[in-house]
C-alpha cells in the first residue's frame, strides 16, 4: 500500500471517529436507512464485477476507499449483530456471578495503548459490571502504561453510566496500586506480600492509609483475578505463578493475536476462563447487558472482513477469466 493509499483510508477513518465521538449529536442511520446504504455498496460490488468480467480492472485505491468506507459506515448504523457466546466467554461471566458483593477482585493491566482498540473496550465491560455487582477492585499493571489505562477505562464506565460515579468511591470501592517493575518476580512477591511491592498505591496515598486495603495481605486475600495482557509479563506468568503457586483463580482478556497461545492453560483448566480479542469484548457485553464499544467495533470488524472476502472472490474471477481468453 502507497503512502497516499495509506493517508486516505486513515482520513476517512479518523473522520468517523470525529463525527461519531466529538459532535455532541453524530448522525445516526435508521434501520432503513442502513440497509438503503448496505445494498447501495452491494450495487457498487456488483458493478465491479461486471467490470472485471469485461476485462476492466480497477485501481488500488478503489479497493483501499471501499475498505475505508466499510470501516466507518457502521459507526452510524443501527444495526445490532447476533454475536455468539463461547464457553471461555461464558466461564469469566459465570465466575464474577458467583462472587458476592464485596470480594475484592484483583485487575491487572498488562498492555499499553497499541493494544487498547481491542483490550480496552473489555476492560470497560469489566469495570461496569464489577462496579454494579458491588466487587471491590485493586488495580496494578506489570506494563507501565498499563495503571493508565485502568484509569481511562474507569472514566470510560463512570461516562457511560453515571449512576456509577455516585456510588462508587476511590480508595473504598477501588484503588489502582499502579506499576511495578520486575515482570514475573512482582506476582511471586505480592504472593508473600502486596505491601512490599506497592508501599504505596498510584497516587502515593500510603498502603496503610486506604481503607480498601485493610486486612489485605497477599493472594489469599483475593477472590478473584482478572489479567487483560497483550503479550510478556502477561497471562503466561500469572498462571505460571499466581495459579500454578498460590492457587489464585485467574482469567483472562487477550489480544486476537495472543490468544491462541493461551488456549492450553485454559485446556487444562488453570484459566477460569478467556475474553479473546474484539469478540470476546462483545460477547462479554452481550452477557451484561451492557453494550459497549466492543459490540459496535466488531460491526466494523465484520464490515471490513466480508468487503475483502469479496474483493477475493473477484480476483479470483479476474483470475480465471483471464485464464480462460488465453486458452
Amino acid at each position: 500500500m502507497k503512502k497516499k493509499e495509506v493517508v486516505i483510508v486513515s482520513l476517512l477513518i479518523i473522520f468517523a471517529f470525529v463525527l461519531k465521538y466529538l459532535i455532541p449529536k453524530p448522525v445516526e442511520f435508521s434501520y432503513t436507512v442502513s440497509m438503503i446504504v448496505i445494498i447501495l455498496l452491494g450495487l457498487v460490488f456488483v458493478y465491479i464485477l461486471i467490470r472485471t468480467l469485461q476485462g476492466q480492472l480497477i485501481g488500488r485505491r478503489v479497493v483501499f476507499l471501499l475498505v475505508g468506507i466499510s470501516l466507518s459506515l457502521p459507526f452510524f448504523m443501527k444495526l445490532t449483530l447476533n454475536i455468539p457466546v463461547s464457553p471461555e466467554v461464558r466461564s469469566v461471566y459465570d465466575a464474577l456471578q458467583k462472587l458476592p458483593p464485596g470480594s475484592k477482585v484483583l485487575a491487572a493491566f498488562d498492555y499499553d495503548p497499541p493494544s487498547a482498540p481491542e483490550l480496552q473496550p473489555m476492560a470497560v465491560a469489566f469495570m461496569k459490571y464489577a462496579f454494579d455487582r458491588g466487587l471491590k477492585v485493586i488495580i496494578m499493571g506489570l506494563w507501565p502504561q498499563g495503571p493508565q489505562q485502568a484509569d481511562q477505562a474507569i472514566q470510560s464506565a463512570f461516562k457511560a453510566e453515571p449512576s456509577l460515579k455516585k456510588k462508587i468511591k476511590y480508595g473504598r470501592d477501588y484503588v489502582n496500586l499502579g506499576f511495578q517493575a520486575g515482570n514475573e518476580f512482582v506476582i511471586l512477591r505480592m504472593g508473600e506480600s502486596f505491601k512490599a511491592m506497592f508501599p504505596s498505591d498510584l497516587y502515593n496515598t500510603p498502603y496503610d492509609s486506604i481503607p480498601l486495603l485493610n486486612n489485605v495481605s497477599n493472594f489469599s486475600n483475593i477472590d478473584f483475578c482478572m489479567d487483560f495482557s497483550a503479550g510478556k509479563p502477561g497471562t503466561a506468568e500469572w498462571v505460571q505463578i499466581a495459579v500454578d503457586r498460590f492457587k489464585l483463580p485467574v482469567a483472562a482478556g487477550n489480544t486476537a493475536v495472543q490468544a491462541p497461545m493461551v488456549y492450553p492453560y485454559l485446556n487444562s483448566h488453570q484459566l477460569v476462563g478467556l475474553l479473546g480479542g474484539m469478540s470476546g469484548g462483545a460477547a462479554f457485553e452481550k452477557l451484561t447487558k451492557k453494550p459497549g464499544k466492543a459490540t459496535t467495533y466488531i460491526l466494523s470488524q465484520s464490515f471490513a472482513h466480508v468487503v475483502v472476502v469479496i474483493f477475493i472472490i473477484i480476483g479470483n474471477v479476474a483470475y480465471f477469466s483471464r485464464k480462460k481468453e488465453k486458452k
